[in-house]
């Protein structure tokens, strides 16, 4: 797969990102509210980041999608099943853009998301790692079946004082 497949849902399509998606992405990324995501990012920093995310399609077969509302073509966020290189496992994470925050638009990108790895039988688990001060993504984790699993090794460079991962396990 060279490109994250098109998943539609009730609200929300998941597609892959375009160029219009940089502007909207760093005005985020560059903000404060990339805290928990190892922000602030410089401009460079956020194009070698949406870089990594696209590219992850073609070298390991996922990756990320920009999230939109199925009533307005302009991206609202972000859901991806990633796993950079310092990543021990794949992970599945979450970012909107702050106007569309609060309107279970994450969890259901979330949903589709998982629906679509349970679908490729890649593994019958995923994690997010988590910042502790995270309450928001903590919930989101939580209502989407996700437990804190204290065992699981960390991304490079996380120590359980700020990351938790939360692990995610196939639905029986």
């Amino acid at each position: 797969m060279t490109t994250a497949p098109r998943i539609t849902t009730e609200r929300l399509t998941l597609r892959s990102h375009v160029m219009a998606d940089f502007d909207p992405l760093y005005e985020l990324f560059g903000s404060d509210r990339a805290r928990y995501m190892g922000g602030p990012y410089t401009p460079r920093q956020m194009w070698l980041w949406i870089a990594s995310e696209v590219g992850s399609w073609p070298l390991k077969g996922f990756g990320s999608w920009g999230i939109e509302r199925n009533s307005a073509s302009a991206i609202i966020g972000q859901i991806g099943i990633i796993q950079p290189h310092h990543f021990p496992e794949p992970e599945i994470g979450w970012v909107l853009l702050e106007a569309y925050e609060g309107q279970g638009y994450a969890h259901e990108a979330a949903r589709a998301a998982l629906d679509w790895w349970w679908s490729t039988d890649r593994s019958d688990q995923l994690v997010s790692y988590i910042n502790l001060e995270n309450a928001r993504s903590i919930a989101l984790a939580t209502r989407l079946g996700a437990t804190p699993d204290p065992a699981a090794p960390l991304p490079e460079g996380d120590t359980p004082d700020d990351t938790m991962a939360y692990r995610h396990r196939r639905p029986v």
